[in-house]
């Protein structure tokens, strides 16, 4: 088979394929004319990759008995495809590539398609990809993740992030959260703590993650599972600004994390910052100015503090309406529990609604509705500290990013199913964590190229989409050679491979 330009007695040159095979010349597809040489050149060039795509089509005769036969003997194997051929890609593009050996991204992208425990990766693996890896191999290689890739890992994620911010990073969003194991053991890193998932029986880690503006992943620290949230966020910030010699930065962080220590701190070593308030707990002079306010929706104030930081307060009707709701979702658990008879004298304190308890006389115990109605004057009002110069608007702007932090760790527990964690040692924990990481940077770039393509499709759905695009390796029964195609076989695998070029 071979590429023919044939000269018409119009002086117009024909570019066709020619097959030679049955010992007569066949025009198997004209790919077009024309009689400028660089037109030719092209249409020859497109005439080279039909043969090149024609010969990996397998062509069978369909006349003889055993073609199911023959159509078996020539399939070599069968995988899926588009999982690397879309997020393979991205991985590389972020720069991971550069790091580690081809193991690392194979973890990667099998916990973004299947997410499962190392022994079941290696079976997915095998069945879904036909990458045969021992799951020994596996954790060798986790036993030297985290010391060898770590920081450089994180440093590329960084780049990445801040190149796709514009080369700048001004801001940054800090939170944590709580992993816990299904152990009874403590050890040096798994300890028993306040749990944000309501596993305090089970020890845990304390992981903090430091985001970019639109959720972009920067960094991340492991604590011990019984350290206080408030004092991971200034280590792992301080290095951050170290490492990559940051001048200014401004810290946001939800007001788990405000504490007159970090505050101090903070404004010690020159960071600006806006933390969420505690409008409740603030001094009785203060509490009079927020109700003072008679604030409308979407509308705000400042309040200067004597610690030199200012207390922005705005108002939302529908923050109004939820807190309302949620109010009045609670007063009716509690009435159902005291008709049950389940509640003790012990129930009786500050935690959540239990607030609006109070004991009458030695056995009787009631809702104090007073207290519950009292309440309602603080709806729709939420409270910022900042010590910036942004305005009242930028400021509570930028602390309504802090739910794509909130969003991150619901991605990593739930779409990587970053738990349960079956690891006891300490450097393969960290090394799944590790791994965790570079999947979420990955997810987050398919989410930004997906919002880039202006496509209304979800990672989520992207993904699914790519699971399902298969690869076919067949081997050609005349000449013996292998060759491989990818299956596009329905609307959306046509799409998804159009959005992303392959």
């Amino acid at each position: 088979m071979f590429v023919r330009k044939k000269k018409n007695n119009s002086g117009v040159v024909s570019v066709q394929v020619i097959d030679k095979s049955s010992g007569k010349y066949k025009v198997l597809k004209t790919i077009g004319s024309s009689c400028s040489d660089t037109e030719i050149e092209t249409l020859y060039q497109q005439g080279l990759d039909y043969i090149s795509h024609y010969e990996g089509q397998q062509s069978f005769d369909f006349t003889v008995q055993d073609f199911k036969e023959t159509v078996k003997q020539s399939i070599r194997n069968i995988s899926i495809e588009g999982v690397h051929l879309l997020l393979g890609r991205i991985y590389n593009e972020i720069g991971f590539d550069t790091v580690c050996n081809d193991l690392l991204k194979q973890l990667v992208l099998v916990r973004l398609s299947h997410p499962a425990s190392k022994l079941k990766t290696t079976q997915y693996l095998h069945r879904y990809f036909s990458i045969n890896i021992k799951e020994d191999r596996i954790y060798r290689y986790l036993d030297k993740v985290y010391s060898d890739h770590k920081e450089t890992l994180q440093q590329i994620s960084y780049h990445h992030t801040k190149k796709i911010l514009g080369g700048i990073i001004r801001v940054v969003f800090y939170d944590v959260t709580t992993i816990y194991f299904q152990i009874d053991d403590e050890d040096d890193l798994r300890k028993r703590g306040f749990s944000k998932e309501g596993k305090h029986q089970n020890p845990q880690i304390v992981l903090g993650l430091l985001v970019g503006i639109e959720g972009y992943p920067l960094a991340y620290e492991i604590h011990e599972g019984n350290k206080f949230e408030g004092h991971t966020m200034l280590p792992i910030i301080d290095v951050f600004k170290d490492k990559y010699d940051l001048d200014k930065l401004v810290v946001i962080a939800d007001s788990g994390l405000l504490s007159s220590s970090n505050v101090k701190e903070l404004q010690e070593k020159g960071y600006e910052f806006i933390l969420g308030a505690r409008i409740k707990n603030e001094s009785k002079a203060i509490k009079e100015e927020i109700l003072a306010l008679n604030l409308k929706d979407k509308s705000s104030a400042i309040i200067p503090r004597t610690d030199g930081t200012n207390l922005i307060v705005g108002y939302t009707d529908r923050r109004a309406k939820k807190d309302r709701h949620n109010r009045e979702r609670g007063l009716m658990k509690l009435e159902q529990r005291i008709k049950s008879g389940k509640l003790t004298k012990s129930s009786i304190n500050n935690r959540g609604y239990n607030k609006y308890l109070q004991l009458e006389g030695d056995i009787t115990i009631r809702i104090n509705h007073g207290k519950f109605e009292e309440d309602a004057a603080w709806d729709g009002l939420k409270g910022y500290m900042t010590n910036t110069t942004l305005s009242k608007e930028e400021i509570i702007n930028n602390y309504g990013q802090l739910w794509k932090i909130e969003k991150a760790f619901r991605v990593a527990k739930h779409d990587l199913k970053i738990r349960p964690i079956y690891h006891r040692l300490q450097k393969r924990i960290q090394a799944h964590i590790t791994i965790n990481f570079v999947t979420y940077k990955v997810y987050k770039e398919l989410e930004r190229q997906l919002k880039l393509k202006t496509d209304k499709m979800s990672p989520e759905k992207a993904i699914d989409i790519a699971k399902s695009i298969y690869a076919i390796e067949i081997s050609d029964p005349k000449t013996g050679n292998t060759f491989k195609e990818t299956l596009l076989l329905n609307d959306e695998q046509k799409h998804l491979a159009k959005l992303f070029d392959f």
